[in-house]
């Protein structure tokens, strides 16, 4: 099915004054590329400067130019379901089956290959010289690999007796800075580690994490049961504690200076939170629920890609934080988009990477 843009069949009714005042019919985002990865995916966009990689659950990793045509494809055999982690020049990819693979960015050769490791859940995450690479099991136990090498540097036990059904579809992915990894381990709730050899910093009873994002030194945290909470990142203190909504359907991201989180329920919104103090600054409803992060563009737009079976990309005016427009992908969006320039990418749950380039805004 094709992708269609939709800025004159707004989503809220009340909007639809401004979109034809502000907008007019004048087509905001037009279709750009749409390609076919073969299968379905749940394993996101890696942003590239000239493009973006992706996997999906057929085994195949793809890296495709800005243009839409395919750079490479890499067989893995079995599902890949987490976004590979960034390495500068190469990237490492995990499988279903328990496959890890360091992969060459410029054309997806083999640099080295493990098997029969845990089953890769839970995205991996490098750190910033790219010489290590950490991975939660699905049981909660926590490695770090030589990334040049893949032999492993540490490894921390799970945290408590392992469950079968612990983390059927992986953890949070884990944040890391400052030479501590965070990782959100289910019923053992936030753990920090030291990057350097696994040795536990702090730990907080924070359950049913949906995930975690930082900025600057402050974690902030989402959780199931409608909880957003702001920890110091070096000692796990609470800096502060909201309950927007009864329940949370995403992950929090940090866009515009205003931490963001999807609401889930009856009335699907998009809360936005004061990083300060946590205090509410914005609401809008969405016609389906956000389970993945926003992102910005430019300081005047604020996408937001919803999980429908529609799957729509909203863009909200970010003066009024009204709808400005939307795209419609026919395909439930459930990762985060990306945005190199005018350009706007996305992944459908279907497998498809569509892509649209934004009308630049009068000066």
């Amino acid at each position: 099915m094709s992708s269609r843009a939709c800025p004159c069949t707004p989503l809220l009714p009340a909007l639809a004054l401004t979109l034809v005042a502000v907008m007019g019919c004048r087509e905001p985002a037009t279709s750009d590329f749409r390609h076919s990865t073969d299968a379905s995916s749940r394993a996101g966009l890696v942003a590239l400067k000239d493009g973006v990689l992706t996997a999906n659950e057929a085994g195949t990793v793809v890296r495709l130019e800005r243009s839409g045509r395919v750079a490479w494809r890499a067989a893995m055999d079995r599902e890949v379901a987490t976004r590979p982690a960034l390495l500068g020049d190469s990237v490492i990819a995990g499988t279903v089956g328990g496959d890890l693979v360091r992969l060459t960015l410029a054309d997806g050769a083999v640099q080295w290959r493990l098997t029969g490791e845990p089953p890769v859940l839970t995205a991996p995450v490098a750190d910033a010289e790219g010489k290590f690479v950490f991975l939660v099991a699905p049981d909660g136990a926590v490695r770090s690999l030589f990334t040049d090498t893949g032999k492993t540097d540490w490894e921390r036990p799970p945290p408590g007796k392992p469950e079968p059904t612990a983390a059927p579809r992986g953890y949070p992915v884990p944040v890391l800075q400052d030479g501590l990894l965070v990782v959100a381990l289910g019923d053992a709730g936030l753990m920090a580690l030291a990057t350097q050899d696994g040795a536990k910093r702090w730990q907080r009873n924070v359950q049913d994490v949906l995930g975690m994002t930082l900025w600057q030194d402050t974690l902030y945290v989402s959780t199931r049961q409608g909880h957003v909470l702001a920890l110091r990142l070096g000692d796990g203190t609470s800096l502060w504690e909201q309950a927007p909504a009864e329940a949370l359907s995403s992950p929090p991201s940090l866009a515009l200076g205003t931490v963001w989180v999807g609401t889930a329920g009856e009335a699907s919104a998009l809360v936005g939170l004061s990083p300060s103090d946590g205090k509410e600054v914005a609401r809008v409803t969405l016609p389906d629920p956000l389970v993945s992060e926003v992102t910005p563009v430019r300081e005047d737009l604020l996408l937001v890609p919803t999980s429908g079976r529609q799957g729509r990309l909203i863009a909200l005016n970010t003066a009024t934080w009204a709808q400005a427009f939307s795209v419609r992908a026919d395909t439930p969006l459930r990762t985060r988009p990306v945005v190199l320039g005018d350009q706007v990418i996305v992944l459908g749950l279907d497998g498809r990477v569509l892509s649209w380039r934004l009308r630049k805004t009068a000066p």
